[in-house]
């Protein structure tokens, strides 16, 4: 009980006392948890398009792969990729620092740096002023900013669009379903 009053010789990693002195700034409040502060962590990093809901995987500038990338979340490349790229029902970003040397299956394609292949989005393709393609294109919908490099061919690819709107759109007519179509000039 009287023994315990006895301070250790070397100072211990314990934060300072605070005391208490009048000034005219308002008292502050304690510190607030991790709950309380707002979200930033990865939105800064999250390319333009991508969702809270969809996880998106970083190939870092230093990376090199060589053979075939499938899965199913957002894909952003820095780094290097000789090969395929399938990523169905997702988007992939080419990063500034990306050189790509492969043929891309995905919904959507956004180039920043470099591709050499060819590009298949059932979405949209997008080139950006500093983004350089080399290959064909088949996509609903593409653009491809001033500055931008674009060697090859181009698709529109309306099938995907008339998936989507043929239930808004449907023709009405009076034949039936089987018969032969008409056509009256």
């Amino acid at each position: 009980m009287w023994g315990n009053n006895k301070k250790p010789d070397t100072p211990q990693n314990a934060q300072p006392e605070q005391k208490n002195f009048p000034s005219n700034q308002p008292p502050k409040s304690a510190p607030a948890t991790w709950e309380d502060k707002p979200a930033m962590s990865t939105d800064a990093m999250r390319p333009l398009g991508a969702t809270a809901d969809r996880a998106t995987a970083r190939l870092g500038a230093s990376l090199h792969v060589k053979g075939e990338i499938s899965g199913n979340e957002d894909l952003l490349i820095d780094g290097s990729v000789e090969g395929l790229i399938q990523l169905d029902e997702r988007k992939l970003t080419v990063g500034t620092t990306a050189k790509v040397t492969a043929d891309i299956i995905a919904r959507e394609v956004v180039v920043y740096g470099t591709v050499k292949g060819n590009l298949r989005a059932k979405d949209r393709i997008e080139i950006k002023k500093d983004g350089s393609v080399n290959g064909d294109l088949t996509t609903a919908r593409i653009m491809i900013e001033d500055g931008a490099y674009f060697k090859g061919s181009i698709e529109i690819d309306k099938s995907s669009e008339k998936d989507s709107s043929s239930n808004a759109f449907a023709k009405s007519s009076s034949a039936p379903v089987g018969a032969p179509a008409t056509k009256t000039i």
